[in-house]
């Protein structure tokens, strides 16, 4: 984003990334109003200008920042009870295995045989190589399953 410069305007939409709450927002706006406020930049907002170093601009900031930290802590719960209520109905389960069950128990003892590498396992059942060593990692030894 290029600079703010005397007598241009910007129209902002959201607060900046960094600014997730009041506090960062306020720290934020304070660094900046000693030069916000020498290059003559003010905030205008239907029709109302709000100076930084005005005392009514500084406060304007302060419920901006309260609405802005107010709406993302809405998102976060919302985000949360959503995430809650699917995986009460069995719908949150996570990236679904590549091999299923009898893949995994044949690719284990196939592997403990030692005729196969594991280049030739990722081969024979289409995974990559991580896979193949996940697999292993997890799945008991194909002797101690006998």
């Amino acid at each position: 984003m290029e600079p703010i410069r005397r007598r241009r305007s910007r129209k902002v939409t959201t607060t900046p990334g960094s600014t997730r709450n009041s506090r960062q927002l306020n720290t934020r706006v304070h660094q900046e109003t000693p030069d916000l406020a020498g290059r003559g930049i003010k905030l205008s907002l239907g029709g109302q200008v709000y100076d930084p170093a005005d005392p009514m601009g500084k406060m304007f900031f302060n419920i901006l920042a309260t609405f802005a930290e107010f709406e993302v802590d809405l998102l976060r719960m919302r985000t949360r009870e959503g995430m809650a209520i699917a995986r009460a109905k069995g719908k949150l389960r996570g990236k679904q295995p590549k091999l299923s069950a009898r893949q995994q128990r044949e690719l284990a003892r196939m592997a403990a045989t030692g005729e196969y590498t594991i280049a030739d396992l990722a081969e024979l059942f289409t995974v990559s190589r991580a896979t193949v060593y996940r697999t292993l990692q997890r799945t008991p030894a194909a002797g101690a399953a006998r």
